[in-house]
């Protein structure tokens, strides 16, 4: 009797897609199951509220536990462990002021330091004095190193020669 029972389980249970162990077995409730995971999972939040899902998978590895991601995650979800992004803080919105368009030449200087390198790999840099009202070029300094004495020396010849 029992063999005609056990064969009617081995039919039976791929046709309804069960997996015999599943029929054998009997259900057992979640939280009973997954109550190691959480106790788990609550220790960590309370030691470290702001962390996210993968770096408590990554610290209950490290302890030792053997739980998969995915059990993790479910259980980290079922709890409302997960929080929401934080947002980008917005600049506060600014009032737009007309563009300052000099009157005459030498009344406003644009300063700009640029860097390239050349085709075996050593690396140059200029800085660049123009003139805002005509957008004449001032000075152009090229050197490896620009040091901030050669700067200034660069604007106080330029003083003296516009004044």
């Amino acid at each position: 009797m029992q063999e005609t029972h056990g064969v009617s389980v081995v039919r039976s249970c791929p046709a309804v897609q069960l997996a015999r162990a599943a029929y054998y077995r009997g259900p057992v409730d979640w939280q009973v199951r997954d109550g190691k995971v959480r106790e788990a999972l609550n220790d960590l939040v309370d030691a470290h509220p702001r962390w996210g899902v993968w770096k408590y998978i990554a610290r209950l590895r490290a302890i030792g536990h053997p739980w998969n991601h995915k059990r993790i995650y479910r259980v980290y979800r079922q709890l409302g462990l997960n929080q929401p992004r934080r947002t980008k803080r917005r600049l506060p919105s600014r009032p737009s002021l007309p563009v300052f368009v000099p009157e005459a030449p030498s009344e406003v200087w644009s300063a700009d330091f640029m860097s390239d390198a050349l085709s075996h790999g050593t690396r140059f840099r200029t800085f660049n004095l123009i003139d805002d009202f005509n957008r004449e070029v001032l000075a152009i300094e090229v050197d490896t190193s620009l040091r901030a004495e050669r700067v200034i020396r660069v604007l106080d010849r330029l003083k003296t020669e516009r004044e």
